[in-house]
């Protein structure tokens, strides 16, 4: 009986202990966390051609990037959010939803947005780049290309070779705008410069809300002329704060214990499979496409 108890005894010992210990481990925890050095900075990378993402297809779209965008202005202790931005533009008009929403956010949260370009920030991409209230660089970063582009292709002579007829039947004199089938109308190509005009007039305003005074007021219509610029060169025109990695900025700002918390959105199995197993025609044209977005910067 003697012997029972003092098992008895020694295993409810065992418990307490087991338990205070668990407890104390939790506690010290949840203590480091609170009152840890440590300073996140949420980060978001913004890389690829604007408006062409999808189920299969890379790029950055608003809808897309809708969840990422909340995620990014989730912690409330974070100082400040990053970019990293990587892109040769793409649509106009996803580049202003993208940028309406994160600032939409950083002044709801009071958060100050850094922005660090890659290769390229430009057209579009400099769109995005021009959300952050400071935009640093490589020395080889390209940034700037504020202007508007349509590019297309004409198909009459190469149709015409194939022995092919082509019919199109409309309800509206302008309903076959720019058809690439048609040889070029001058009131097309007279309404798409107007077009083209309404979108750059909406992209130099943005820039000048955004870089206000750090722009070099002698040299505004080289800046808006669609020109791209390298590094320091960028750097003078205003179009960018300073040359810098985003560890050494982070840190120069907010101490060494500060460190960029990535925030990305990983690709479903799915995604996966099919990304690797599918090869379409229309995945081909957008990789070329895509291409050549990069390619007008040698990249």
């Amino acid at each position: 009986m003697q012997l029972t108890y003092f098992s008895c005894f020694t295993n409810q010992t065992s418990i307490i202990l087991f338990r205070q210990s668990l407890t104390f481990l939790i506690n010290k925890a949840m203590f480091k966390k609170i009152f840890s050095s440590t300073v996140d900075i949420p980060t978001l990378r913004l890389s690829g051609v604007i408006g062409q993402a999808g189920f299969m297809r890379s790029g950055l779209s608003s809808s897309n990037l809708d969840k990422l965008i909340t995620k990014l202005f989730s912690d409330k202790k974070a100082p400040a959010v990053a970019l990293i931005i990587n892109s040769p533009g793409g649509s106009p008009t996803q580049s202003s939803l993208i940028a309406k929403k994160i600032l939409e956010l950083a002044n709801r949260k009071k958060k100050k947005i850094y922005a660090f370009v890659e290769d390229v920030a430009a057209s579009g991409g400099y769109w995005l780049a021009c959300i952050a209230d400071e935009i640093y660089i490589d020395e080889n970063s390209i940034v700037g290309s504020i202007g508007v582009i349509s590019p297309g292709f004409g198909f009459v002579n190469l149709i015409k070779k194939a022995g092919i007829e082509r019919r199109m039947y409309t309800s509206g004199k302008s309903k076959s705008f720019l058809d690439p089938f048609q040889k070029e109308k001058p009131q097309d190509i007279k309404r798409l410069k107007i077009i083209q005009e309404q979108i750059h007039e909406n992209f130099i305003s943005y820039v000048k809300s955004r870089r206000g005074s750090k722009l070099d007021k002698k040299k505004l219509n080289d800046i808006f002329s669609g020109m791209f610029w390298v590094g320091q060169n960028a750097i003078d025109l205003g179009l960018a704060d300073g040359i810098g990695t985003i560890d050494q900025i982070i840190e120069k700002k907010f101490g060494k214990k500060a460190k960029c918390k990535i925030i990305d959105q990983k690709k479903s199995f799915l995604q996966r499979r099919l990304s690797t197993s599918l090869l379409d025609t229309d995945s081909i044209l957008q990789k070329i496409e895509e291409k050549a977005y990069w390619s007008r910067y040698g990249l």
